[in-house]
C-alpha cells in the first residue's frame, strides 16, 4: 500500500498511508446497506416495516409472506427499484463529482461544469414543447433526450475548448460557461412557444425519481457502472495529475488523455444520472468533500468512496423527499436543503486556494 512522507512530532517523519483500506471500504458498504434495508422497509404507505421485513425475509428464504399480492407489489415494484435507482443516481452524481474536481483541481468542480446540465434541459424541454405522446415510444423520449442532451453539452464544450487553441483546463472551463449560457438560451426560448408547459420542465429540472418499475434502473445500471469501473481504475492518475502536468509527463502519465478519459466516463455518467432523475445539484460537490474530511485526501480513496457515499446520501435524501410530507418534494429541493450550507463550509474552506 503507499505511504506518503509527512512530518511527524519532534520533526520526526513518519509515514500516513493514502491507500483504500479494506476497512474504510466495509464500513461504507455496511452503512449504505443499512441505509437502503430502512428505505426499503418505510415508506409512504402504511405497510408498517415489520411486515416489510416478514416479506423480505420469506422471499429469501421461500416461507410464507404476510403482504397481500397488491402490497407485495408496492414493495418489489416500486419501493425496491427506486431505492436502488437513487442509489446508482447518487453514486453516479458523487463519483463524477470528485473526477472533475480532481481532473481540475477545484474544490468547487461539479458533474454539472460543462454544460450537461444545460444540454439535458435544452433537450428534454424540447421534448416537452415538441415530442409526440410517450406512449407511442418504445422507451421515453425525455430520459433518451435528456441523455444525449448532457453528452451533446459536454461534447460542444469539448469541441470548442480545444477550437479555441487552448489546452489546459482553463479554456475547457470557460469553453464549458460558454455553451451552458447558449443551450440555456435555447432552453428559455424554446418554453416560451409553449408556456402551458412550463411547469412539467420545471418538474422535471427540480429532479426527482419517478418510478413505475425497473425500466430506469436497467436504462442507468450499465452506463453507470461502465463508467465506474473506468473511474476507480482512473484514480492514482488523478494523484499523479495532482502534482502537475510536468510532474505527472515525467512519471510517464500523458496528463490529456488521462484528463479526456476520465472527462468522457464521468460525463457519460452524468448523462445516465440526469436521463432518469431530472437536475439534481450539489451532490456531486458535497459526497466528494465528506469522503475527503473522514477518509483521505487521496482520489484511490475518494472516487471509490464517493460511488459508496454518494449512493447511501441520495437514498436517504429521496426517501425524506417521499416521506416528510403528505406530498412528495422534489428531490432536488432536498439535496440543496442539505447541500447549500455545506457548499458555504467549502467556499470559505477553499477561499485561500481559490485566490
Amino acid at each position: 500500500m503507499a505511504r506518503t512522507a509527512v512530518d511527524g512530532p519532534g520533526g520526526r517523519t513518519v509515514a500516513r498511508r493514502n491507500g483504500l483500506r479494506p476497512r474504510t471500504v466495509l464500513t461504507g458498504l455496511l452503512v449504505l446497506l443499512v441505509v437502503a434495508v430502512l428505505a426499503l422497509l418505510v415508506g409512504a404507505g402504511e405497510l408498517g416495516w415489520q411486515r416489510v421485513l416478514a416479506e423480505v425475509v420469506a422471499q429469501v428464504s421461500g416461507g410464507h409472506s404476510p403482504l397481500s399480492e397488491r402490497e407485495a407489489a408496492i414493495v418489489w415494484e416500486l419501493r425496491a427499484p427506486r431505492v436502488l435507482l437513487a442509489g446508482i443516481v447518487g453514486a453516479a452524481l458523487a463519483s463524477s463529482g470528485a473526477a472533475f474536481q480532481g481532473v481540475f483541481r477545484n474544490p468547487l468542480a461539479d458533474p454539472y461544469l460543462l454544460g450537461a446540465a444545460a444540454g439535458a434541459g435544452m433537450a428534454a424541454t424540447i421534448v416537452v414543447v415538441f415530442a409526440p405522446a410517450a406512449a407511442t415510444w418504445i422507451v421515453g423520449p425525455l430520459p433518451l433526450a435528456a441523455f444525449a442532451g448532457a453528452l451533446g453539452g459536454v461534447g460542444l464544450s469539448w469541441a470548442l475548448g480545444r477550437s479555441s487553441g487552448g489546452s489546459g483546463t482553463a479554456t475547457l472551463l470557460l469553453a464549458g460557461v460558454a455553451v451552458a449560457a447558449f443551450l440555456t438560451a435555447v432552453q428559455t426560448f424554446v418554453q416560451q412557444l409553449n408556456t402551458d408547459t412550463i411547469k412539467q420542465v420545471y418538474t422535471w429540472m427540480l429532479g426527482g425519481l419517478n418510478v413505475s418499475g425497473w425500466r430506469e434502473v436497467w436504462l442507468a445500471c450499465p452506463y453507470v457502472g461502465a463508467a465506474a469501473v473506468v473511474l476507480c481504475l482512473c484514480a492514482r492518475l488523478l494523484d499523479v495529475l495532482s502534482l502537475g502536468d510536468a510532474e505527472a509527463a515525467s512519471l510517464g502519465v500523458r496528463p490529456g488523455r488521462v484528463r479526456l478519459l476520465v472527462l468522457v466516463a464521468a460525463s457519460l455518467a452524468t448523462a445516465a444520472a440526469v436521463a432518469v432523475s431530472g437536475l439534481i445539484g450539489f451532490v456531486g460537490i458535497v459526497v466528494p468533500h465528506i469522503v475527503r474530511l473522514l477518509a483521505g485526501s487521496s482520489y484511490r480513496v475518494i472516487v471509490p468512496m464517493s460511488l459508496i457515499a454518494g449512493a447511501a446520501f441520495l437514498i436517504v435524501a429521496d426517501h425524506i423527499a417521499r416521506t416528510v410530507l403528505p406530498g412528495e418534494l422534489p428531490l432536488g429541493v432536498v439535496t440543496a436543503f442539505a447541500g447549500a450550507p455545506f457548499f458555504v463550509l467549502v467556499l470559505r474552506s477553499a477561499r485561500g486556494r481559490l485566490r
